[in-house]
């Protein structure tokens, strides 16, 4: 009887090391899995993280008057021009700058912050008709000042038009990638703490 208790006894004890050695066994399997997928999200990110770059061209014509007093209200010098501007303009969102975290306790990438679009004019400026009195000439103040007022009504344009909204669609487009990863792996994808359950909830997100 004492043998076989001791048997019992000794069987148990193995069953015991095998179980243990097992649960460890698969609890670095799991964390390594986990260490894997973490490095596979931050990797794919970074291969997302480019610029996203929407292209446009816009044309203004600007008629500039300028009339300065002389010797009272009864003559004035007058100077104009007629000014045709052609701007090629981009809009982009660089996402080497979008603020996320990869959580492995919950199995969560976190987004927080999208960055602002990036909105470049490259106007081309061409002057018709420049007349001016001899006391009102033309100078470098009346050339900035066309060029900020005409920089300032193109960003208007930009902003009310089909390119913004554009490269938003594109940026979109780009984040998809991220929720198709982490989506396929098992992982959740959130934006400000709002989980994103589907493509479509993506559109949540604004820069």
């Amino acid at each position: 009887i004492k043998i076989m208790k001791k048997f019992i006894a000794g069987v148990l004890i193995t069953l015991a090391l095998v179980f243990i050695v097992r649960s460890c066994n698969d609890s670095k399997e799991d964390k390594s899995i986990l260490e894997e997928n973490s490095m596979l999200i931050q990797q794919e990110i970074t291969n997302v993280s480019k610029l996203v770059v929407t292209e446009g061209h816009f044309a203004e014509v600007y008629n500039y008057k300028d009339s300065k007093e002389l010797f009272g209200p009864l003559l004035r010098a007058e100077k104009k021009a007629l000014v045709v501007v052609n701007a090629d303009v981009t809009v982009a969102y660089d996402l080497s700058k979008i603020d996320f975290e990869i959580d492995e306790a919950t199995k969560t990438v976190k987004i927080n912050s999208i960055p602002d679009a990036e909105i470049n004019l490259n106007p081309d400026f061409e002057y018709y008709d420049v007349t001016a009195d001899y006391l009102n000439q033309f100078d470098a103040a009346d050339y900035n000042k066309i060029k900020k007022t005409v920089n300032a009504s193109l960003m208007k344009k930009v902003e009310a038009s089909a390119l913004r909204t554009n490269a938003e669609n594109r940026l979109i487009s780009e984040l998809q990638k991220f929720y198709i990863l982490t989506n396929s792996m098992g992982w959740r994808l959130t934006y400000q703490e709002q989980t994103i359950e589907s493509l479509e909830g993506l559109q949540v997100i604004k820069p």
